[in-house]
Order: structure tokens, then C-alpha cells, then sequence
């Protein structure tokens, strides 16, 4: 392996990769450098996101959903299928998130046991005031986190993908 070809320090190289034996196809492949890539992200994103706006990561998640939807909301059942979270988890959370003053909840109109949950105007603000740093944080993770060998993984998998290197 040449020194441009080298994984980060801290990213271990792979001795099936070296060795040039394949054992599993190109898709697999990419998809584990992925899973890698985004575990590394999501490390740096639990500090920031908890120095930056308080919260935790999962929180950030669900701000993060309600966010890029209209400000009625979504159903909480909604925000637990999309998130893949259990709805007894979730329902701690966005209580933490209400008690923060980023969230409402509300009764849906005509469904007694339906809640929807929306972004309060403390959030949307937080948000646009913090976006920015958090979408540098994760560049930075991505970048330090893939090395020529990932990327090329990576790119081979979704070819019209734009990396933090720009390639």
C-alpha cells in the first residue's frame, strides 16, 4: 500500500484488501466503508451536537427530521417508522426536547390517540444559527475518516456522489 493510498492513522487497514483476494463483491464492500465512514461521523457529531445546541444525538436526529417538513409537524408514529426507533424510546425524547422549548406536541384532529410533534420557533432559530458548524463538523469526520481506498469503495457504489475531497 502506497503512502497516498494509506487509511488514517486511526483507520486500520484491511490485510483481505491488501492481499488483492475478494471475498465480497463491490456493493458489500462499499457498504461496510459506509457503515465506517458514518460511525466515525456520527462520534464527532454526539460532542458537537451536545456543545452546540444541548441535546443529544438522537434528539438532534429528530429535529433534524421535523426540520426539512412543513410546520404543522409529523405524527409521532411518522417520526418513529422514519428514524427506525422504538416509540417508547422516542416519546422520552421528544419529552426532553419539549422541556428544551424545541418541541410541541399536540393532539391530531379526529384520532384521540394520535400526537403530532413540530418544531417550535426556538429551534428553527437554534438551527439556522448552528447548521452550518455541524454540516463543517461532518465534512471534517468524513474527510479524516476515508482515505483514497474508501472513497473509491464509496464512489463505486453511488458513482455521482461528491466527497468531502471532491472527488
Amino acid at each position: 500500500m502506497s503512502a497516498t493510498t494509506r487509511p488514517p492513522a486511526d483507520q486500520p487497514s484491511c490485510p483481505l484488501a491488501e492481499s488483492g483476494e475478494r471475498l465480497l463483491p463491490n456493493e458489500l464492500r462499499a457498504w461496510m466503508v459506509l457503515l465506517a465512514a458514518t460511525g466515525g461521523v456520527e462520534q464527532r457529531m454526539r460532542t458537537a451536537v451536545k456543545e452546540t445546541l444541548g441535546v443529544s444525538h438522537d434528539e438532534f436526529l429528530i429535529l433534524c427530521l421535523l426540520a426539512e417538513r412543513p410546520r404543522t409537524g409529523l405524527r409521532m408514529t411518522q417520526v418513529a417508522d422514519l428514524l427506525g426507533r422504538p416509540k417508547t424510546r422516542l416519546t422520552y425524547q421528544i419529552a426532553c426536547l419539549q422541556r428544551a422549548g424545541l418541541v410541541n406536541r399536540r393532539s391530531v384532529c379526529g384520532d384521540k390517540r394520535g400526537v403530532e410533534v413540530a418544531l417550535t420557533d426556538k429551534a428553527r432559530e437554534l438551527l439556522r444559527e448552528t447548521s452550518a458548524l455541524l454540516a463543517g463538523t461532518v465534512r471534517q469526520a468524513l474527510a479524516d475518516s476515508m482515505g483514497s481506498e474508501q472513497r473509491a469503495a464509496l464512489c463505486a457504489l453511488v458513482p455521482d456522489a461528491t466527497l468531502p475531497d471532491g472527488s
